[in-house]
């Protein structure tokens, strides 16, 4: 009775995480992560922030037919893959930060939208995870529901 008594928390708590990374309108969160799905679907358009467990944002995602980010190719910088798919990071300057490092991409989807994808990092360790995770992003057809 202790074993069961003991394993229904942890059974719930697990359920729970797996929920709160289950959000129509935002991609799927990569297994094992701590982080949670803030969402605000505005007609059209999701948008979509992977908070950590102390409210501060990873990364976020804006999916919509178009996007306001315009690629400026003097910012390229790192090349990567989202959701298997290949992309091209773009350094974004924060003018009230200048000692956050910034990147976005925009990542076209099988449905004709865009996602837009940002992330800011304190440290380069802190980009490259953050790249990482990004690059776990799942859009599936399920994932998609705005303007559908």
């Amino acid at each position: 009775m202790k074993k069961t008594a003991f394993c229904l928390p942890v059974l719930l708590l697990a359920a729970f995480a797996a929920q709160a990374q289950d959000v129509p309108g935002c991609p799927q969160l990569p297994a094992g992560t701590d982080l949670i799905w803030e969402h605000r679907n505005t007609g059209g358009s999701d948008f979509c922030r992977a908070l950590r467990p102390d409210g501060t944002e990873a990364f976020g995602v804006y999916i919509a037919k178009d996007s306001p980010f315009e690629p400026q190719r003097s910012n390229r910088e790192e090349e990567g893959l989202v959701d298997g798919r290949e992309v091209r990071w773009y350094r974004a300057e924060l003018v009230t930060k200048p000692d956050i490092e910034a990147r976005e991409t925009l990542l076209e989807l099988d449905d004709g939208r865009v996602a837009h994808i940002w992330l800011q990092a304190r440290s380069g360790d802190q980009l490259r995870r953050a790249l990482n995770l990004t690059g776990q992003l799942h859009f599936g057809r399920d994932r998609q529901v705005a303007g559908q």
